[in-house]
């Protein structure tokens, strides 16, 4: 129990750290794009109409991007995960009684916090521009936000990690960005998921971005919204049910997979992947 204890202990420590550096300085700018390029994203669709509401492009957009945003942190633990089998971060980590397990706890910490202030630097300024486009009224909606926010964070995290433990180099993560905006394109966070052919729908609703979307639509918008949705339901018990397969999946797919990789991390691969990125540089 003590040495768990510790390695929690460290590993929430050594993520708030990184935390804390990754949003100062002139890593600042890089972690403020994407929300800036959102909200302005927001700020030119905000009057345009959708639906037999005619209700606001831009107040379906937010609330759906919070989804994207959540969803996200898959991509920020395969960035993490690929960079640190590179540099040694992992191998050291492996020498450390425990330390595989502290250094996971650090990138959950530090994604999720990253995660949360995207949220936040979307969320805040998103509310003045789309002005009373969303209704926070309902106790009910903080808690849906709260239930669908944690299973999302918890899903695509693991399944981050089991992505990210296959991957041997950040160069075939930066890979990766095209099939996520590919998902993010059929998953209707930018434009209703029923204006789009009945195949791609299917595809969408496979994955975790567009039930994230769905999810946070289903907390921020107001009731009438519902009416663009499939089915015209917010359909709670499948986002639930989908995102808990995802995270029952993940959680006991990613640490077997997880060990597998750790244990084949040595100094001499280490040293031929060193070698590898310093002849690609040349």
């Amino acid at each position: 129990m003590t040495s768990f204890a510790n390695s929690v202990r460290a590993g929430v420590t050594g993520g708030l750290i990184e935390l804390r550096q990754s949003f100062t300085g002139t890593a600042l700018i890089g972690q403020l794009l994407w929300p800036v390029a959102t909200l302005v994203a927001i700020i030119l669709l905000r009057d345009t109409k959708y639906g037999a509401g005619n209700v606001g492009l831009g107040g379906f957009i937010l609330p759906s991007t919070l989804g994207m945003f959540a969803a996200l942190g898959m991509v920020l633990i395969i960035q993490y995960l690929s960079a640190d089998r590179e540099d040694g971060t992992l191998l050291r980590a492996k020498a450390t009684p425990n330390g595989i397990r502290g250094y996971l706890i650090g990138k959950f910490v530090t994604v999720s916090g990253s995660v949360l202030a995207y949220l936040i630097i979307i969320l805040v300024p998103g509310l003045f521009i789309v002005g009373g486009r969303l209704d926070l009224s309902r106790p009910a909606s903080w808690l849906t936000l709260a239930w669908v926010l944690v299973l999302g964070l918890v899903a695509t995290q693991a399944i981050g990690a089991i992505i990210g433990s296959l991957i041997s180099s950040p160069r075939g993560a930066s890979y990766l960005s095209f099939p996520v905006i590919g998902l993010i394109t059929i998953s209707g966070i930018f434009y209703p998921i029923t204006a789009l052919p009945g195949w791609l729908q299917g595809i969408g609703q496979v994955f975790p971005i567009y039930w994230l979307g769905l999810g946070m639509r289903s907390a921020l918008q107001p009731t009438s919204a519902v009416n663009i949705e499939i089915g015209q339901s917010w359909r709670h018990l499948e986002t639930a049910g989908v995102l808990g397969l995802w995270v029952a999946f993940g959680l006991i797919v990613a640490p077997i997979v997880i060990r597998r990789m750790t244990r084949r991390e040595s100094g001499s691969k280490f040293i031929e992947r060193r070698d590898q990125a310093l002849q690609r540089s040349r």
